[in-house]
């Protein structure tokens, strides 16, 4: 599995973007899929999660109320819409597929990776 995630830019605090992240294949039936961050001198962090199928979603602490996940298996893809973006939302932001079909935060489960979109939030 390939994937490729875009959509990211240079907002304002409050502003909004929408990520998209095109897997290489169908994931329908197999894969949960998730987003990561990595800010600048930082450790790559859990944002968010969905399940095979959508039915379980897990967020971050700290982008609860703010992030929506969703998935579209016909088409392979995965959004994360942000809104109210923060300063500290400043980050390289990864899709990720993980081996098994349940959300899961723990980074390790995941076994293919995107290359990334960057997301910069000025205040």
């Amino acid at each position: 599995v390939q994937l490729q995630a875009s959509g990211g830019g240079m907002v304002q605090a409050g502003g909004s973007l929408r990520l998209s992240c095109l897997a290489s294949r169908r994931t329908s039936g197999n894969n949960a899929m998730g987003w990561f961050r990595q800010a600048p001198g930082r450790e790559r962090e859990f944002v968010a999660a969905i399940s095979w199928n959508g039915g379980r979603i897990d967020y971050a602490d700290s982008v609860k109320g703010r992030f929506t996940i969703s998935r579209d298996n016909a088409k392979s893809t995965v959004s994360l819409q942000l809104s109210s973006l923060k300063p500290e939302d400043t980050a390289l932001y990864y899709c990720a597929a993980a081996y098994r079909s349940y959300a899961t935060a723990d980074s390790s489960r995941y076994a293919y990776w995107g290359q990334g979109t960057q997301v910069t939030v000025s205040s």
